[in-house]
């Protein structure tokens, strides 16, 4: 730990110095190339009658400049002299405005007053959807709510998760299937986070339905890539989630039924301007209409989410949040199973002055799974737990240059399965898979730069450390590998331990430490159009253990170790930005390469459930991904929308460990489970009028991978088939379009209650999708051999309910 400090406090040095010598030099010949056109500093602060007030937006009047306050309140522009008229706007507050003549630097702090009659959950601002010029943040899609509840998703409920399938770069496995997948990433690979707190499945109904109610949802965060250093943990992407906080000035209430969903949130003051609360809830009933029908099948979730807010002095604010949710599937009598996530954070907002604010979290999350098999009088537990604690710092160093530097401490506890008998007559004996535990401490910093009226950087360092302690009993093998290559049957097999090891309680079996670097950089060629390229290094310590495409609740966690190396990814991106038209259009372009050290693969025939040693069918390779990503967007207007399309490939490979062994597929490169060639994603919004709004989401993208049959072999009476190269082979094209409607009866009504209407089609042209594709003998010719293909949706109708009061 002594290291680990002096290390970090290098790094603070070396970029506080590099920052104060990049910031001095280039300043000055900016005053000796640039005098005649000499950009003036305009900042400020926006706050409310105690503390910032972080997002809201400020924007200049008649110009193309606009911006969000961040953790401090602040904002900032640079703007030639002149007149200009400047107006902010935040979410329960009134709009202010101020003129100011620009002659020289300048700054203007501001005081928001609440507006106790505002009810809407909407402020319309003046364009704030084009892209962002000058900031060096690249690879990254930002959605309000707003637009989220707009799109058509399948059965009527809003859907976080299949929103930002309509972004370039994110895919699925397809329909029903959980997860999303970045740029060639696997599911695994994406930290999701829920008000800080990690969210370890995010779907409900085996993917049918995101765990995030949108009514407690303000707006999400994706990062494809340019990751900044504050985050870590995985290797692929990162997806922020952000509650609401809750009117502290007034109770209001909002909701929706629909046909098989129905959900419910409320909000209002605990003691009026000081604190607030916030509580939603959402549950499915689509099961008690297969009771009706004396259908003993069962599948429903419910789920839970609070926010509590309390501004406890000017300078000091405390926050909770809370999520619990849980899926209950049942097949007759054969199986039920019971699973789902528990979260909570409770963060502290100190600020120290105008230029200094930290926040210090705790955080637990708990993901559970449980299977009951009454029928054979067993069950099976399993799940993670981590606990963590946050500690970070905003430093507004200069009006042009901010830091942010903390640290993180997470400590896990892997529950791989424990199997126990029901009935006294159970076939089945007591069974625990020893629970495996690690500690991962990370330092980083981070700083964002604005240099003259071009360059914009932001750059850092993570510093991330991982040991897995005991206490844990593992398996020692010959030549310490846990697989072995059967050279006689040409396989990959199991290894027998030759011993085991035992480790005491915080022991520590395993140790690794890596530094990751980030970089990110913006060149705006004028106020309209920029060029950005970013690097970063993710190290990814916990694995998911999966060979599904998508990932499914049987999943299990494990930690890294000597058998299952971390994952290391290094990305670069580079792209080019535009908005015309004023920003009423906006054109987004990148290109990206991710290259993966210590990818994840699986023997042939890998078991992975009740595997009390999961290194004995696993095998590290490598991976990489590479494509093009295009989007336009019509920002403004009663029609706005976008057009997305991705070029892309995925790729793994895993070589043999030496020249006798052939490795996976021969060693050669072949298609991950998420390699989408071709993924094109139109959506549209349209406003006909204040009662009527439409909406329509068309997805086209090249069929998934998959392993084929390429022949037969008949073995003591039974056909085996004999598979060829994995993933050699696709599944059909993926494509559907689907609509919405959205009425409101009474647009200009003063009551407090106001309702909505909300009419839609899932696949409109009721497109059969493969979800996947099986092999069997025909049952009336033997020997011939069809193939199944299996599908989830055809044409679904929807209708909903909303309301709020």
């Amino acid at each position: 730990m002594r290291k680990h400090k002096k290390f970090t406090n290098l790094l603070i040095g070396i970029i506080l110095h590099i920052g104060v010598l990049s910031t001095f030099s280039i300043d000055t010949h900016a005053m000796s190339s640039f005098y005649s056109q000499k950009l003036l500093t305009f900042q400020g602060q926006i706050m409310d009658k105690t503390s910032p007030l972080i997002g809201a937006t400020v924007y200049i009047e008649g110009t193309k400049y606009a911006t969000s306050t961040d953790e401090l309140g602040k904002f900032q522009f640079q703007l030639p002299a002149g007149e200009y008229t400047v107006t902010v706007s935040y979410l329960g507050y009134e709009n202010q405005s101020r003129k100011l003549e620009l002659t020289d630097d300048y700054t203007l702090n501001i005081q928001l007053v609440k507006d106790s009659k505002q009810l809407d959950e909407l402020i319309i601002v003046k364009n704030d959807k084009k892209a962002d010029i000058r900031t060096p943040e690249m690879s990254v899609n930002k959605l309000s709510i707003q637009d989220i509840k707009k799109m058509p998703v399948v059965l009527g409920e809003t859907d976080i998760l299949k929103s930002i399938l309509q972004l370039p770069g994110v895919t699925n496995a397809g329909e029903g299937a959980a997860g999303f997948n970045v740029r060639g990433g696997s599911a695994g690979q994406n930290l999701v986070l829920l008000d800080d707190a990690p969210i370890y499945s995010s779907s409900h109904l085996f993917g049918f339905f995101s765990v995030f109610n949108s009514d407690a949802v303000k707006d999400i965060k994706l990062y494809k890539g340019g990751i900044p250093a504050r985050f870590g943990g995985r290797s692929s992407s990162v997806l922020e989630v952000f509650q609401k906080t809750g009117n502290n000035t007034a109770f209001n209430a909002m909701g929706g039924i629909g046909l098989i969903s129905s959900r419910i949130m409320a909000e209002g003051p605990i003691q009026k301007d000081k604190s607030s609360f916030l509580v939603a809830g959402r549950a499915s009933y689509a099961h008690l209409f297969l009771k009706m029908s004396d259908n003993k099948n069962s599948a429903y979730f419910y789920d839970l989410n609070t926010k509590l807010n309390f501004d406890l002095s000017p300078k000091n604010k405390l926050f909770f949040s809370g999520y619990f949710g849980r899926d209950i599937f049942s097949f007759t009598d054969l199986l039920k199973n019971n699973f789902g996530n528990t979260a909570a954070s409770l963060q502290w907002n100190h600020l120290f002055n105008d230029n200094l604010v930290s926040n210090a979290s705790l955080i637990y999350s708990d993901y559970y799974y449980g299977l009951d098999m009454d029928l054979v009088g067993f069950k099976w537990d399993s799940g993670i737990k981590t606990y963590q604690f946050k500690l970070d710092f905003t430093h507004d160093v200069k009006p042009n240059w901010q830091l942010k530097y903390g640290a993180v401490s997470t400590y896990y506890d892997f529950a791989p399965g424990t199997i126990k008998p029901t009935k006294a007559d159970s076939p089945i004996n007591y069974k625990k898979i020893d629970n495996k535990y690690a500690l991962e401490t990370n330092a980083y910093i981070e700083s964002e730069q604005h240099i003259g009226q071009h360059f914009s950087f932001n750059y850092g360092l993570r510093l991330s450390n991982f040991n897995r302690v005991g206490k844990e009993t593992i398996n020692l093998y010959e030549n310490d590998q846990a697989v072995i290559y059967n050279a006689d049957l040409g396989i990959y097999d199991m290894a027998d331990p030759i011993g085991t090891k035992s480790y005491s309680k915080g022991k520590s079996i395993d140790n690794f430490t890596n530094i990751e670097p980030r970089f990110g950089i913006s060149y705006a060629i004028n106020d309209d159009q920029s060029i950005k390229a970013s690097y970063n290094r993710m190290t990814q310590y916990i694995q998911l253990i999966s060979n599904t495409s998508a990932p499914t609740p049987l999943d299990i966690w494990t930690p890294s170790s000597s058998y299952i190396k971390p994952q290391l990814v290094d990305q670069v991106a580079l792209g080019y930005f535009q908005n015309l038209n004023d920003g009423k259009y906006s054109i987004e372009s990148e290109a990206f390469f991710k290259k993966g050290k210590n990818s994840i693969d699986y023997i042939d025939g890998a078991e992975l459930i009740g595997n009390e040693a999961i290194e004995r069918v696993i095998l590290n390779g490598e991976s990489r991904a590479y494509g093009l990503e295009l989007m336009l967007k019509k920002n403004t207007g009663a029609l706005t929308g976008w057009i997305a399309y991705t070029l892309s490939k995925s790729e793994q490979r895993t070589p043999g460990r030496n020249a006798n062994e052939p490795g996976i597929n021969n060693g050669e490169w072949y298609k991950t489970p998420y390699d989408k060639l071709h993924d094109l994603s139109v959506t549209a919004m349209y406003e006909l009028n204040p009662k009527w709004s439409f909406s329509a989401s068309f997805t086209l993208q090249s069929g998934r991978p998959i392993t084929y049959p390429e022949g037969q072999y008949e073995y003591d009476g039974v056909r085996v088939p004999n598979f060829g190269k994995r993933n050699a082979h696709n599944l059909p094209a993926y494509h559907h379009l689907d609509v919405s409607a959205t009425y409101i009866p009474n647009p200009n009504s003063t009551k407090r209650w106001k309702g909505e209407w909300v009419f839609g089609i899932y696949n409109l042209y009721g497109r059969s999708n493969a979800a996947s594709i099986t092999f069997r003998e025909n049952e009336d010719v033997r020997g011939q051999n069809e193939a199944v293909r299996m599908s989830i949706f055809g044409l679904v109708p929807s209708v909903t309910y909303n309301f709020k009061f």
